[in-house]
């Protein structure tokens, strides 16, 4: 079996951080400790070309765009992403425009898809000489009880490889190894299912708006997310355990007409070719605590959220910037209070932004409980009417 770790061999405070998955949280974590001076390796089983082209979350906010920036790593972000500070509301065929931006001290959104991040993390990274590896399999970590973790993997050309590690970062995802090599009952995961599913569409359709639009219609909710200047995304509430086979793309865009139309108004909805179909099953899971042992989890690995309110990618980044600084002040001073408060300090935003997407969930969507249903309908006529609603709504929505 090959030996990756060479000088580090033998030097507990010298050894690497492994980290699984080349996702932003990852991406992030490894260009932070390799800017401070700690040696790290990524593991990603897929290749650099499908993680730099596969479209996921686009909208970041505010504060990671900030902690981005101070480590030299939003340049082209700041140079090419639109900033967003107004959403729209249609109801009943009438829009309703909140300016969250103007309510929270100016703060925007930047929108600036997933894979423009990974394209740039990544090459940030090996710029300065990080050390990735991409195509591996059979990713296992070992040992995550003990203060000398090892992983082990299978290379992209099929050798047997070792990494002896100072700490285990799990960045790969929800059905990642790292989560699932826990312990029974080490861990406590609490999981909801909100009941409802959204179809999510991509399409190379210029967006039709210039901002986003959460649309309530009886037939269920319909939104219209922007990309780019070429790219929309698109989400219908669909019926639980429905499938893509029933949505070919000449319903799909007449249900989006049909749900985002506006009464006494030219705006009209562009279309342009699919590129994308999938139903997403809108679940919440958290888990606590987030790490054990020598083995941090963090985005995906540690919590899914429903994209509603667009937190996923932004607790990623945030969890990452956690846990670089912790890593960090252990390996050059052997301070761990951060690795001690970690999972803490990551979970009180986590729990907060699970709690707003709650929020937005049953606000948009209508229940087929009646009385659940009138209740979703005042907490979005509040949000429309009232200036502290729609400041709650600001604040928690643009990120704290």
């Amino acid at each position: 079996m090959s030996d990756l770790v060479g000088q580090w061999a033998g030097q507990s405070n010298h050894r690497p951080v492994g980290i699984v998955g080349a996702g932003p949280a990852g991406l992030t974590l490894g260009n932070l400790l390799q800017q401070a001076g700690i040696p790290c390796v990524v593991l990603e089983r897929g290749t650099r070309e499908h993680i730099e082209n596969r479209p996921r979350a686009g909208v970041i906010e505010h504060r990671a765009v900030r902690m981005l920036a101070r480590h030299g790593l939003a340049d082209r972000l700041l140079r090419e992403a639109d900033r967003h500070g107004v959403c729209e509301f249609r109801v009943d065929g009438r829009a309703h425009e909140v300016d969250y931006s103007s309510l929270y001290d100016g703060q925007t959104h930047y929108v600036y898809p997933q894979q423009e991040v990974v394209r740039d993390l990544v090459a940030a990274y090996t710029a300065a000489g990080g050390d990735i590896r991409f195509g591996v399999t059979d990713v296992a970590p070992h040992d995550i009880e003990s203060a000398e973790p090892h992983l082990t993997w299978t290379s992209a050309e099929g050798e047997a490889q070792r990494l002896d590690c100072s700490f285990i970062a799990g960045a790969d995802g929800f059905h990642g190894v790292t989560r699932r090599s826990i312990p029974p009952g080490a861990i406590q995961e609490f999981s909801h299912q909100h009941g409802i599913e959204w179809l999510s569409i991509l399409a190379e359709a210029p967006p039709s708006t210039h901002k986003v639009i959460y649309a309530l219609h009886p037939d269920g909710f319909a939104g219209h997310m922007l990309r780019s200047s070429t790219v929309s995304r698109y989400y219908l509430q669909v019926p639980v355990d429905d499938t893509v086979d029933n949505w070919p793309d000449e319903r799909v865009w007449a249900e989006l007409h049909k749900r985002l139309a506006l009464r006494d108004s030219d705006w009209s909805l562009t279309e342009g070719p699919i590129v994308e179909k999938r139903i997403l099953d809108m679940r919440s899971h958290v888990v606590e605590p987030m790490n054990h042992g020598s083995l941090y989890l963090l985005g995906d690995a540690a919590h899914i959220i429903t994209p509603v309110g667009a937190k996923g990618m932004n607790l990623a980044l945030h969890d990452a910037e956690v846990l670089a600084a912790a890593l960090t002040a252990h390996h050059r001073t052997g301070d761990d209070s951060g690795l001690r408060s970690y999972s803490d300090t990551c979970l009180r935003r986590v729990w907060r932004a699970q709690e707003f997407s709650q929020w937005m969930v049953f606000m948009l969507h209508r229940s087929p409980e009646p009385f659940l249903s009138r209740l979703g309908e005042a907490r979005l006529e509040h949000l429309i009417g009232s200036g502290s609603s729609a400041g709650y709504f600001a604040q928690n929505y643009v990120g704290p």
